[in-house]
């Protein structure tokens, strides 16, 4: 037995299980596990500037690491709000983050005490899972169940409250272990599923994969493309997960859909038989309409969430299990199939996708002034290394840019998702960085969303984590512009952003400023920023004309035009 205040009991719970950056700030119902993490050897902790952008950090980390990103909010009440939209974000993208809050004193509950906010209900919503430690000596138990819970099939973000007197107090405890997995997410379908999917592929002459988050989190990429060859098969991805497979095979067609390219959305339309590996099909993918999907097509989807399966479009088979295992047990299935009816199929793709690519690059222009986003968008393609890995905001400049940008080695793109939120990449790319420190790490932000979060410059430069955001400035809040422009008379309002120059800005707080007011200093500015070895934000001046109204259908009931 070994005698610990709480606090001293959440630092152990955490190193057994071998959290290396716990991401968080300071408050005073927390300090029991801040001066228990000042012995932690093993932990390096992240100081944040602010709650919501330091789970976001959590969150990008979870993401690229594959285990449970940590945050601590040191105070109760205005600290644990702050948590809401990180959580929010981290639940839409089924990412594990385990969020540690303090809380109100026990004996202070319902008394309408300082700082006093009902966290457990608060949470509730934007969680997998939120409760309330009662006891110190329960502490193992329920930092266990934290974790086990954030990392179990489907994960996602847990919140535990930790009322402030129980870390203050003393308990004895039995040597802790870690929470472990009940369930490792290894399964797969039923043998007879499996057989009647196989059976729809080896009959497919126009067969296709859609592959989604669970092929990308899974790291399943080489096993969906040796599947893929075997049938001749191209791979489109859903939104926000361009990088499921890498962009250099043959059958890589990008993402398809409303947010994605012509080559791959048509592939879509005309597929005859569609292999839905580890997505829901939903609304970022499909605007849950056949508009996106060939309404004849007979659909296989695998997810491991037995409640999406047929959940938005009707399904010839479903099979509750795995990614990688179905797609394993697939190829076993299929061995010794001749997929050469289907040759033609996956010719013709390829060259639609080479034609695709050639007229992406003529389209992006010289370097003329002002600047256009596609030119800034063939520049990143050309300079920036193969291991690069991006993060982007919402807003319509980061949706073109997800299926415009080269993604090489998985895992290489993190977006918002389905939450679609502004403030997001800067923050995530830094969780990013510290979960793969030896690949290049660039942010895309626009000037609305990175004025949000500029305050964690302070934690890049003193953590020395050295990622590059490009700010694309185009002053106003580009998405609402466009559509005040298309839909309400170019009647503007609220849609400008004045800013201040994001590189002196960055030189202010101790880290390397960039700006580029001229297309033709841009590729030696984003290399001199890849290259400068120190946390780096490049000032890109990009037309601010350059507008698109990407939610078109949201606004029918006010096209003129129709």
């Amino acid at each position: 037995m070994q005698r610990m205040t709480g606090g001293q009991a959440i630092v152990e719970s955490l190193q057994v299980e071998k959290t290396a950056h716990v991401f968080g700030l300071i408050g005073s119902a927390g300090m029991e596990i801040f001066d228990a993490l000042y012995d932690a050897k093993s932990i390096d902790f992240i100081g944040v500037r602010d709650e919501r952008t330091g789970v976001h950090m959590a969150d990008g980390y979870a993401r690229t690491k594959g285990t449970a990103g940590v945050f601590l909010a040191g105070q109760n009440g205005p600290g644990a709000t702050n948590l809401v939209t990180g959580l929010a974000q981290a639940n839409a993208a089924y990412s594990p983050v385990v969020a540690l809050a303090g809380s109100l004193s026990s004996a202070h509950v319902y008394r309408d005490a300082f700082q006093e906010v009902d966290q457990q209900a608060l949470f509730k919503p934007v969680t997998k899972k939120t409760w309330t430690l009662t006891q110190t000596a329960r502490i193992p138990e329920m930092m266990g169940e934290a974790f086990r819970c954030a990392m179990s099939p489907r994960r996602g973000p847990v919140l535990l409250n930790l009322p402030r007197d129980l870390l203050a107090e003393s308990a004895d405890f039995e040597p802790m272990r870690a929470g472990g997995l009940a369930f490792d997410g290894g399964f797969t379908g039923s043998r007879d599923s499996i057989e009647r999917a196989a059976a729809l592929l080896r009959g497919a002459r126009h067969p296709l994969i859609l592959a989604g988050g669970g092929v990308k989190n899974g790291r399943h990429h080489q096993k969906v493309l040796a599947l893929a060859e075997s049938l001749n098969a191209p791979v489109v991805m859903s939104p926000g997960h361009g990088d499921a497979i890498p962009c250099t095979h043959p059958l890589y067609a990008g993402q398809m859909g409303p947010r994605g390219n012509a080559v791959a959305s048509d592939l879509a339309r005309t597929a005859d038989v569609i292999l839905a590996l580890g997505t829901r099909l939903g609304f970022n993918t499909t605007f849950y309409s056949f508009d996106n999907l060939n309404r004849e097509a007979r659909i296989i989807q695998v997810e491991n969430e037995a409640t999406a399966i047929g959940r938005f479009f009707p399904v010839e088979v479903g099979i509750f299990g795995d990614a990688g295992n179905v797609t394993d047990d697939l190829a076993a299935a299929l061995r010794g199939h001749d997929a050469g009816g289907c040759k033609a199929w996956a010719d013709t793709f390829m060259d639609r996708r080479k034609s695709f690519l050639a007229q992406l690059d003529a389209d992006a222009g010289s370097a003329a002034d002002p600047l256009q986003p596609g030119f800034l968008f063939k520049t990143l393609r050309d300079v920036l290394p193969d291991d690069c890995m991006y993060t982007m905001d919402a807003g319509t400049l980061c949706l073109q840019a997800t299926d415009k940008l080269r993604y090489a080695r998985p895992p290489a793109l993190f977006t918002p998702l389905d939450f679609g939120l502004v403030g997001f990449s800067y923050a995530c790319g830094l969780g990013v960085k510290l979960a793969t420190p030896d690949r290049t790490v660039v942010s895309l932000m626009g000037d609305g969303g990175f004025g949000m979060t500029a305050s964690e410059i302070g934690t890049a430069v003193s953590h020395g984590i050295n990622t590059v955001c490009i700010v694309m400035n185009n002053g106003c809040w580009g998405a609402e512009k466009a559509y005040q422009r298309d839909f309400f008379g170019e009647r503007y309002i609220g849609a400008d952003v004045p800013n201040p120059p994001y590189d002196r800005l960055a030189e202010l707080w101790g880290a390397k400023g960039f700006r580029v007011d001229k297309a033709a200093d841009l590729a030696a500015t984003v290399q001199a920023a890849v290259a400068c070895g120190k946390p780096a934000v490049v000032d890109v001046k990009v037309d601010p004309n350059a507008l698109y109204s990407f939610r078109r259908d949201s606004f029918k009931h006010r096209d003129k035009s129709a």
